[in-house]
């Protein structure tokens, strides 16, 4: 992504003026990040590598007000919010977020949050991770129909990004134990090792506030709340906390909803679960920028893809022009 020229950049923040001008009429306006990774991956081809994700960071502090996540929602209840209010959210907790993130952010002095799911901290590592390595190490032909997950011909990166992507569909709102049972059959069936230090261990989540990072909850084991009985899904959301702030020794008061679709993977009684556990809010995976009516409890967000930095702006600011109401 090459720098905004002065001509583009000009226009951007004319748009911005107009888009989201700030106070009681603002929105708040939250990425979503999930992994920076060193280099570009074929099979990763939705996840920035750090030379597109500083470019990402470049563009977003010239065109808008980068604030912590905690400040921004206080700030959109108050109707204090400056114009482009925008914060920086990552999920699941990858250790990339620490060794490659931060350090991007920290240098142009801005604020993010990492939202952890606690289960995997140290050697875990999520469901979706153990497919996507599973169909990179497979061999050509991968055979799953005793698994109900079909059977793929990988002679390309393509090939396996397909694959991946039908399996994580096949899998993804299936019982969690029969979810993760499957999972392991296909790590064993492929050879898949565990990759070593995939997630943040508990040094790198201590590390974070040093970069100017909040951390925020994401459950223990990342599941899809509406699947679980409701003291499951109240010991999910409280566990993470008490975790979280265990290692910190500081309070923990954002969470996140994992995958994050109102009705679909979260509902009303997991928002009064996260009020009622003293968080001071939580963001989903709904899409638009939070007006000033929206549940502080519901956040939406938005996860940029845009390869040209004139138009990454311009979706950020159109953006603006969708606030979300509450959901659920």
């Amino acid at each position: 992504m090459r720098p905004l020229s002065s001509l583009e950049r000009r226009l951007l923040r004319g748009v911005g003026r107009l888009f989201a001008p700030g106070g009681r009429g603002g929105a708040l306006l939250v990425l979503i990040y999930h992994r920076v990774l060193p280099a570009p991956d074929p099979l990763l081809m939705d996840e920035p590598d750090a030379q597109t994700f500083a470019a990402h960071m470049d563009l977003v502090r010239e065109v808008c007000h980068v604030l912590p996540l905690a400040e921004g929602i206080e700030r959109l209840q108050r109707g204090s919010l400056p114009p482009r209010a925008v914060c920086i959210t990552f999920d699941d907790g990858y250790a990339n977020n620490c060794d490659i993130a931060a350090p991007i952010l920290a240098a142009r002095k801005l604020p993010a949050t990492v939202f952890v799911a606690t289960g995997f901290i140290g050697g875990g590592r999520m469901f979706n991770d153990t497919v996507i390595e599973s169909v990179r190490c497979a061999g050509e032909r991968l055979d799953l129909t005793d698994l109900e997950l079909g059977t793929y011909t990988l002679t390309d990166a393509p090939a396996r990004r397909g694959a991946i992507d039908a399996i994580l569909r096949a899998l993804k709102h299936l019982p969690q134990e029969v979810r993760e049972a499957r999972t392991r059959a296909i790590a064993e069936r492929t050879g898949c090792g565990k990759p070593d230090g995939l997630m943040m261990s508990e040094a790198q989540i201590k590390r974070l506030p040093q970069f100017g990072i909040d951390l925020g909850a994401h459950t223990v084991t990342h599941p899809i709340l509406t699947r679980l009985e409701a003291p499951a899904a109240r010991r999910e959301i409280l566990e993470s906390k008490a975790g979280l702030e265990a290692i910190l020794r500081a309070p923990v008061t954002t969470f996140a909803y994992p995958n994050g679709r109102p009705q679909r993977d979260y509902d009303r009684s997991h928002v009064e679960i996260v009020r009622d556990a003293g968080f001071k809010g939580a963001v989903s995976a709904a899409w638009g920028a939070a007006g000033c009516k929206m549940d502080p409890y519901q956040i939406p967000r938005m996860l940029p893809w845009d390869a040209s930095g004139f138009r990454f702006g311009l979706r950020l600011l159109r953006t603006y022009r969708e606030p979300r109401a509450a959901t659920v």
